[in-house]
């Protein structure tokens, strides 16, 4: 069962500037949200593509994000995370595998994510060449605990299934 089923996991966190930085809007699930601040990243900052990437990748036995695209690089400064993704689900397609199911967890004191779900869901699953029923996208707060909490950062979580046909 192992070589037509797998799961991967994916995490990411970014912290918030003080401010909205001219060439920085808030983007997440790569759908561009109204806030006063921007995250701190050397991509986009889009915590949910980073996490989800990581998730493929996680499945797929290659690593994580880093390993592919290093905050090194400038190739990748300031790169739409959506380019990386597509990037990333070239290389599952490459390895014969497709993806079954989605899920994404956004933690974020604010902005409220609720208005912005169902976006992302169809961003993401155009991106991946999937349907958007294949993406489930859900986000909460903190209750005001933890960075997240004192609206320093946010923070997302990503599980993916994948399988090939055999």
């Amino acid at each position: 069962m192992w070589n037509r089923i797998r799961t991967g996991h994916g995490y990411d966190a970014h912290r918030f500037a003080d401010s909205l930085l001219p060439d920085k809007p808030l983007i997440l699930g790569g759908v561009q949200l109204p806030h006063d601040r921007s995250l701190i990243a050397h991509s986009d900052g889009d915590a949910v593509i980073h996490a989800l990437c990581d998730a493929i990748l996680g499945a797929l036995g290659l690593g994580d994000i880093g390993r592919h695209f290093p905050d090194t690089d400038q190739a990748f400064s300031n790169i739409d995370s959506g380019i990386l993704l597509r990037r990333v689900c070239s290389l599952l397609k490459t390895a014969g595998w497709k993806i079954g199911n989605v899920d994404i967890t956004i933690l974020a004191q604010a902005p409220r994510m609720a208005p912005h779900i169902e976006a992302m869901r169809k961003r993401l699953a155009g991106l991946m060449e999937i349907v958007p029923e294949q993406v489930n996208v859900k986000a909460s707060t903190t209750e005001g605990m933890g960075f997240v909490g004192r609206r320093e950062g946010l923070e997302t979580y990503a599980v993916v299934l994948i399988y090939r046909d055999e």
